[in-house]
């Protein structure tokens, strides 16, 4: 029984043999009776012959016979199941095929559509194309926003870290846009750049420190008559509360007075603590002294080069327009200090005197925290001024109130209507509520100095994005081809009539 299935195989094998060797006559005789050949017929079989793909001997053409074993050994080749298979072409005429070869299906030219019974299925959109077009230009522009947020907010949290040196050197870019001029004059007269530097330097702090001392010093020389007279002022307002038309009681004065004494016993602990951190205060006022003064000193001498040197960490790409922003920044920076001073100058000189003749106490003082408080825009004329009436209202009375009230509200509308437009010009504009939100914000993160180097570091950002804005729309235009063939000559300037050709005007 283990023979029978290798006996088996080997009849099967014959059979197939056999079967081959008849379709090869079958196919030598077609061909025969085909070519009209009557001689005889060479038996197929595994003999010699020409081996398929080889190039055929130089000699007399092949006979029938030769011919006739060839299509044979390609018939054979073509129904063994052994040997490859040719590809069969997709359009068989009938009767090409063998007598012993099964037609193949055709294969069908598209998928059937499904019956008439089968329940619809509609198909499942794009992704992107079911998100509506609102709803992905608010993500694109809200994922941006808040990279740009973060990155404000670090870049806050970093200044916060480092406040007093970030205000130090943002107050030494003030004093030297409003100290370099001077070194240009004189080293166009001759001086050198050293000598220069050191006399403008020397100068400009010392004038700084006569102001902040002459200001000390005539509030110590006042301090106890301006004392008296607000004890007096606060009397002469209480009487006066008395018999005024709102019914103010004393009883309802006592009782203030008692509640501002509670409130100033209980908060003495505090009060100490913050004596206390005064003196770390008036340290750190120090320190950004000293910071200020030698970044000063730097910057009046190297400044070309440190600007050389920030530009060559700005990207190669970018330089060029970094390069051209940088100057005209300095330009509005430089302009804004000098303009401010003017004015500040002029309120404090006009209000100034109009304490002096209303004979106002510390009207000297007054009038340099007006000076001084002219720095902060808008802001610090309100500041200044208020103080001013509150002084006058408080020692002189209520005529002498109204009157300094009169004279700051003209001298600040004759400030903002005609001395900063004329001095400050367009270069530096910036628009009021810019101004109040860059002083809040300036406030909230560093104080005083936050709110007096807020203004100019905005107008100075206007500048710089407004050339930038214009720089890259002139290089997308330099980026546009320009027009060539047919197009050219028809934007090609043409002479006027009457002129030969060459001549016209550009």
């Amino acid at each position: 029984m283990s023979k029978l299935p290798q006996w088996v195989g080997r009849l099967g094998t014959g059979l197939t043999r056999l079967a081959h060797r008849l379709e090869s006559q079958q196919a030598e005789m077609r061909g025969r009776e085909g070519d009209g050949d009557t001689g005889p017929r060479m038996p197929p079989g595994p003999g010699p012959g020409p081996e398929r793909g080889a190039e055929p001997r130089p000699g007399p053409g092949p006979g029938p016979s030769e011919e006739r074993a060839r299509a044979a050994e390609s018939a054979e080749g073509r129904k063994s199941p052994e040997g490859p298979e040719s590809p069969a072409s997709p359009e068989t005429p009938e009767g090409a095929a063998g007598e012993g070869e099964t037609a193949r299906p055709e294969q069908p030219a598209s998928v059937p559509a499904p019956p008439a019974y089968a329940p619809a299925v509609s198909a499942r959109p794009d992704p992107v194309a079911a998100v509506p077009w609102g709803v992905r230009v608010a993500a694109e522009a809200a994922w941006r926003l808040l990279v740009l947020g973060g990155t404000v907010w670090v870049l806050m949290r970093v200044i916060s870290s480092v406040q007093l040196v970030v205000l130090s050197f943002t107050v030494a870019i003030l004093i030297t846009a409003l100290l370099e001029p001077t070194v240009t004059r004189l080293r166009r007269r001759g001086v050198p750049r050293g000598l220069a530097t050191a006399l403008t330097f020397i100068a400009g702090f010392v004038v700084m420190g006569l102001v902040v001392w002459f200001v000390v010093w005539q509030v110590m020389e006042n301090v106890d008559e301006v004392s008296g007279e607000v004890q007096a002022g606060i009397d002469d307002l209480r009487r006066w509360l008395l018999h005024s038309p709102f019914h103010v009681t004393e009883k309802q004065i006592n009782h203030v007075a008692k509640s501002l004494r509670e409130a100033v016993g209980a908060n003495t602990e505090q009060i100490t603590s913050a004596g206390l951190e005064g003196v770390t205060v008036v340290v750190e006022v120090l320190t950004g002294i000293l910071l200020t003064m030698f970044s000063t000193l730097f910057l009046l001498y190297d400044g070309p080069k440190i600007w050389n040197w920030t530009l060559k960490l700005v990207p190669a790409r970018a330089r060029e327009g970094v390069a051209g922003a940088g100057p005209r920044a300095w330009s509005t920076l430089t302009a804004y200090v000098r303009g401010t001073v003017i004015v500040a100058l002029i309120d404090a000189i006009f209000i100034g005197v109009g304490l002096f003749f209303l004979d106002v106490p510390m009207a000297v003082p007054l009038a340099v925290f007006i000076f001084l408080f002219a720095f902060i825009p808008l802001v610090g004329a309100v500041v200044s001024g208020a103080l001013a009436v509150v002084v006058a209202l408080v020692t002189q009375g209520v005529f002498t109130g109204a009157m300094v009230l009169i004279v700051v509200l003209a001298v600040q509308q004759i400030e903002g209507h005609v001395l900063q437009p004329f001095i400050l010009g367009r270069a530096v504009r910036v628009h009021p509520l810019a101004v109040v939100l860059s002083v809040a914000a300036g406030s909230l993160i560093g104080g005083i100095g936050g709110a007096v180097v807020a203004v100019p570091l905005v107008a100075v950002a206007n500048t710089v994005v407004v050339y930038l804005r214009g720089y890259s729309q002139e290089n997308a235009l330099r980026a546009v081809p320009g027009p060539h063939g047919a197009t050219a000559s028809g934007t090609a300037p043409t002479a006027p009539p009457g002129l030969p050709p060459g001549e016209g005007g550009a």
